[in-house]
């Protein structure tokens, strides 16, 4: 073996090292990235040649984990590792996004790149890791690949910066990013933080992209070591320059026409087909369908051409607004009579249909993941059917992009829930989009704080999102940000960045690039100029309803918490769970209890007050603590040779003697009392082994006394 090994400081003293040559010898590339006792196995595999009539590149992104990295085995009924995760395909996402704009675009082949994590430390997290170990295995083989790029995490923790921090850390960070990039530019940012500025993102990222430098270097120096500098040749593209100046000079003004005309999305994508079939009709009936194939290629690529020189040149976009300009925007709260919370929004072409669902305790989604298993009580999931673009496509549930966009959302709104005892629900929101021409992930933040206030939850402040995009000309060194992207423009350009925020700061992001040489300059004019985009869509938005609603729905289930000692979950639940089970039968209330730090938490929920309310009565009776001198209503439980025992509590036991049953002295309990009477009682004393002492003479009448006898 020539195993080849390579390590870094991450700035602070911890190591990251990269192995090659041990693992995988039969893949394309693989390595090993090992930090602490979490390590990740990446591999790379590339076809040779690629299939006729491909246009694109057919990569794959699969990280997946092992649980026996963590000493765990899966649960479910086959016991192994199945399907990804959604956590799983968004790590495989954000490196999809990191990779693909680095191959050569005339590169063709079928590429697959898997990342396993086959080691774990529970507080070293191996998605900031992933992205370094995907690249690292390209670097090592003869795979054309325009790299290498790395990914790192970035989070502010107690005021200071930190590249990839422990996960015991990270609840105390104020912003958290995933970045990669090249060792010359930023490619993809996604995250999220606690309203922060413009300038303090801009902050994180450039301090992002020095750790990524370091980690490209030591990337250059592996495939130096390793002999891969030179790539495998390859010809996945047929060419024909008369083809292409014909394709241009009989299309190019047409195309350069309809895009500057204004025209909506469906009349525009008429025009553009009619331009190219005219263009076929016109060919030689024998024209072979390879010609035909490049010359559709060359029309993308004069569409490509005229819709970015139009806006570069005379500032018009397709759909005739300014490049700061706003599409119209709409919206509806409570469309949806039935749902907890609803809301339609609206913004040009992109409508998105949102419910909110309250549920118990019990709803709270199980993670049942490698690196991590839990619970989560907040819920958002995004659907893109096939109608809301006019295509028919089939239904075959959640896909990657799905998961992501709707990822992104819940991101957002999560950061302006109320907490802890402020917010008992599990919460889950849908947002079905009806329509789409540009940023649906967008629409379904502001659909989602619209139907959220709609339902009464206390949100800390409004979250509106926007999608900017960014057209430019290397050459010239022209460029144009637009605000509220279509779907075009977004194709067409050479960035896409989404930011959502309130009116205090910037709670997520994510971009994507398409290009290099991205200035930090024109980096936060973008982010400026997403600012005014947000508040004025968050200005229309306050036009529908600018805070919650004071009270749930009429029809919204209800929950009250309760905190109590823990010594009293025990009395709650009783024996077998008798005790509870009694109390949800006989109320129709759902009780859930649990303990956190020490306490427990009970959660009574019902869809109607009086289940609530005698639940709430009967755990506050379990949970009092009697006081002296208080009088209360007793159960006789058992009779004694000297007293009764009476019960003045749920499960709280006193003794009535005999001497405090009546002024009258008793020399029997022979049919005094018997067991199931209902008595009120004074407690009188506890004492150090916590015996209560009743009384119930001194609630009677005392007699008075007989007079003396006259002398």
């Amino acid at each position: 073996m020539n195993v080849i090994k390579k390590s870094f400081d991450l700035g602070d003293g911890r190591t990251v090292e990269i192995e090659t040559g041990k693992l995988a010898k039969q893949a394309d590339g693989s390595v090993v990235v090992k930090m602490g006792d979490t390590m990740l196995l990446a591999t790379v595999v590339s076809t040779v040649g690629a299939k006729p009539g491909t246009d694109f590149l057919p990569l794959s992104v699969d990280y997946q984990e092992k649980y026996a990295a963590t000493g765990r085995i899966p649960g479910g009924f086959l016991r192994r590792e199945a399907r990804l995760s959604d956590y799983e395909v968004l790590i495989s996402r954000l490196v999809d996004r990191a990779l693909r704009p680095m191959f050569p675009s005339d590169y063709h082949s079928d590429t697959q790149v898997m990342i396993s994590l086959i080691s774990a430390d529970k507080n070293i997290m191996p998605d900031c890791l992933a992205g370094l170990a995907a690249s690292a295995a390209l670097s090592v083989s003869d795979i054309p690949f325009n790299g290498p790029i790395s990914e790192v995490r970035v989070a502010k923790i107690d005021g200071k910066l930190v590249i990839n921090p422990y996960a015991s850390d990270l609840e105390r960070a104020t912003l958290e990013f995933m970045v990669a990039g090249s060792a010359s530019d930023i490619g993809m940012v996604e995250g999220e933080c606690d309203e922060i500025q413009e300038d303090e993102m801009v902050e994180a990222l450039k301090f992002a992209h020095d750790a990524i430098k370091v980690q490209c270097a030591i990337q250059v120096e592996l495939t130096e070591a390793t002999g891969k500098t030179v790539k495998r040749e390859y010809s996945h593209e047929d060419h024909d320059a008369d083809l292409k100046a014909k394709v241009y000079a009989d299309t190019y003004d047409k195309v350069y026409a309809i895009a500057k005309s204004g025209l909506n999305k469906d009349e525009r994508k008429e025009g553009f087909t009619a331009i190219i079939n005219e263009f076929f009709e016109a060919m030689p009936e024998d024209t072979e369908d390879l010609t035909k194939a490049m010359a559709k290629h060359y029309y993308h690529d004069v569409q490509y051409d005229a819709i970015r020189n139009l806006l570069l040149d005379e500032g018009i976009r397709l759909d005739g607004r300014k490049t700061t300009e706003i599409r119209p925007i709409w919206s509806e709260v409570g469309y949806l009579p039935a749902a907890h919370g609803s809301a339609v929004f609206t913004r040009g072409e992109t409508q998105s249909l949102t419910s909110v669902t309250l549920g118990s305790k019990d709803d709270e989604q199980m993670i049942d993941g490698a690196f991590f298993n839990g619970y989560q009580k907040f819920l958002l999931h995004y659907n893109f059917p096939g109608f809301s673009t006019g295509e028919v496509r089939p239904n075959r549930g959640a896909g990657r992009r799905e998961i992501g966009h709707g990822a992104l959302a819940q991101r957002s709104l999560k950061k302006v829930l109320p907490q802890g005892e402020a917010n008992p629900y599990t919460i889950r929101i849908v947002s079905d989009i009806l329509e789409s021409n540009g940023s649906s992930s967008m629409a379904t933040v502001c659909a989602g704080t619209l139907a959220l206030m709609d339902a009464g939850i206390k949100i800390k402040s409004p979250v509106s999102g926007i999608a900017m995009g960014l057209i430019t000309d290397e050459k010239t060194g022209k460029y144009a940000i637009l605000s509220d992207i279509l779907g075009d423009e977004d194709h067409l350009g050479d960035m896409d960045f989404k930011v959502t925020g309130t009116e205090n700061g910037i709670v997520a992001c994510q971009m994507d690039l398409k290009i290099n040489g991205l200035s930090y300059e024109v980096l936060t004019k973008a982010l400026l100029q997403a600012k005014e985009g947000r508040l004025h869509i968050l200005n229309e938005m306050k036009k529908t309803i600018s805070q919650p609603n004071e009270d749930y729905k009429p029809h919204a289930p209800r929950i009250v918490s309760l905190t109590i000692d823990k010594e009293f979950i025990g009395a709650i639940i009783g024996p077998g769970g008798k005790i509870i089970q009694e109390m949800q039968r006989e109320t129709g209330a759902s009780i859930s209890i649990e303990e956190v730090e020490g306490k427990g938490i009970v959660e009574v929920f019902a869809d109607n007050k009086a289940a609530i309310d005698a639940a709430v009565t009967r755990i506050r009776n379990i949970v009092a603590k009697p006081e002296i001198g208080e009088v209360y209503q007793g159960k006789v439980k058992s009779i004694m040779p000297f007293g009764a025992f009476v019960e003045v509590m749920p499960g709280k036991d006193g003794l009535l003697h005999i001497s405090e049953i009546s002024w009258e002295r008793l020399e029997t309990m022979d049919g005094v009392l018997k067991e199931g009477d209902k008595i009120e009682v004074k407690l009188l004393d506890i004492d150090k082994q916590g015996k209560m002492k009743l009384s119930r003479k001194v609630l009677l009448p005392r007699p008075e006394k007989p007079a003396a006898p006259k002398a």
